[in-house]
């Protein structure tokens, strides 16, 4: 994607020379990042088992394998590099056909795609911080790329709660 050229060729000039340490600042948004990426992961898991539209469930795939997948295994790559401790986390959970859960102990397929759209904004403000509070260009550029994969899948996730009408809205100011 020629975005995200754009953004490597911004922070490129910044990545010459020989690398500081990477702060605490920087440690600690990186290390849970990669631990709020896990759980978000196993949250869309569990919902590809309980969504009842096909749609939706194509989305929930795609978002973790398009999204979240890649960023957790750069996130790792990086860390692992650096010399950081991963955190613990989870075990994926086993994809199935869990339909026989009653109504009351599983999110519906409007709750779910909230839940996913507010998770992709929720990354995206916390890979902002990360960005303003990181010193190395390499840890800019990790974060820029993690906040346009959250915003492109945001953007697909927002048109489906519209077309299905669940897209909560705030209302309309006139002052």
């Amino acid at each position: 994607m020629k975005l995200f050229d754009m953004i490597h060729d911004a922070f490129e000039p910044f990545m010459d020379g020989e690398k500081r340490p990477l702060n605490v600042m920087e440690v600690s948004n990186l290390w849970f990042f990669l631990l709020g990426t896990e759980t978000t992961m196993r949250n869309e898991e569990i919902g590809y088992n309980i969504a009842l539209d096909p749609e939706l469930k194509q989305i929930l795939k795609d978002v973790r394998e398009t999204v979240h997948v890649p960023i957790r295994d750069e996130l790792i790559e990086f860390l692992k590099k650096e010399g950081i401790p991963l955190p613990k986390t989870t075990t994926e959970k086993p994809l199935g056909d869990f339909q026989n859960i009653p109504e009351g102990a599983k999110l519906n397929d409007e709750e779910l795609a909230n839940l996913t759209s507010y998770n992709l904004a929720m990354g995206v403000n916390y890979a902002a911080k990360g960005l303003t509070e990181s010193i190395r260009a390499d840890v800019g550029l990790l974060f820029s790329k993690i906040i346009m994969k959250k915003t492109m899948a945001g953007l697909t996730v927002k048109q489906y709660l519209d077309r299905h009408e669940w897209l909560r809205v705030p209302p309309y100011y006139k002052g």
